[in-house]
């Protein structure tokens, strides 16, 4: 039998995943922390409040997001090291994947602040797990940059064995998926949208048959693209003469 230590623990921040749709995806040990800490550092302060209203909640929050780290920071530092509990929440799925929260946690580390996950949501493995594709060895390439590096980032997929998962906007996803069809060829490709949401699809098949959909259907919402690896014969030789 276990015993489970109390939580929050003063002077600790907790990594706290929370639901990427359905507001009910979202566990009960998360709920209980959020419930309990002394401050929530949330992405949208108005997202997680809708968050907190849905579940009775009624933390006090305040804003941490791409474009006021800097400042925030040190304030949040200050407010752990003056032993209060801190929870960090992303707008949706668990903080630091894709997400500013990661700079928050790598500084709270440095300064020896006691780091604590509440797992939960991720969209990555939720559109993985529906994609069909190869699950045990995967490669997360996130969002892939607008202009400078871009085809430099999709260049070097094109010898990666494991599956790949990439995050995208609805306003990019037919240019990336003819860019990725381009550079690494014909290949199993699964996209979802909308994880958990009202208008949830997962779309499969190949490049072609993918971007003919889309091309068919305007894309909404936020996507996640699971494309199959490469196919390699140097990976295939190299195991049989391990064997």
């Amino acid at each position: 039998m276990t015993t489970e230590r109390p939580e929050p623990r003063p002077g600790t921040l907790y990594v706290v995943s929370t639901p990427i749709g359905n507001m009910d995806d979202i566990t009960l040990r998360a709920l209980r922390v959020l419930r309990a800490v002394d401050l929530i550092a949330a992405e949208d302060t108005r997202t997680t409040r809708n968050l907190l209203r849905h579940h009775g909640i009624d933390t006090d929050c305040i804003s941490y997001f791409a474009r006021n780290e800097a400042q925030r920071i040190p304030v949040l530092l200050a407010h752990l090291q003056s032993e209060r509990s801190l929870a960090v929440v992303s707008d949706a799925g668990t903080p630091g994947i894709s997400d500013p929260a990661a700079l928050l946690i790598a500084a709270a580390i440095e300064e020896g602040i006691e780091v604590i996950p509440i797992p939960g949501a991720s969209a990555a493995l939720a559109a993985l797990t529906a994609s069909g594709l190869q699950m045990d060895r995967f490669h997360f390439e996130g969002f892939l940059p607008i202009k400078k590096r871009r085809k430099t980032r999709i260049e070097s997929l094109a010898d990666e064995t494991r599956t790949v998962i990439l995050y995208e906007s609805v306003h990019r996803l037919l240019k990336t998926l003819r860019e990725l069809h381009a550079v690494l060829g014909e290949r199993r490709v699964s996209v979802s949208r909308e994880i958990t949401k009202k208008f949830e699809e997962t779309v499969r098949g190949s490049f072609d048959e993918v971007i003919a959909h889309f091309e068919a259907r305007p894309p909404k919402g936020e996507f996640v693209i699971v494309v199959e690896g490469a196919r390699s014969s140097k990976v295939a030789t190299d195991t049989d003469e391990t064997d």
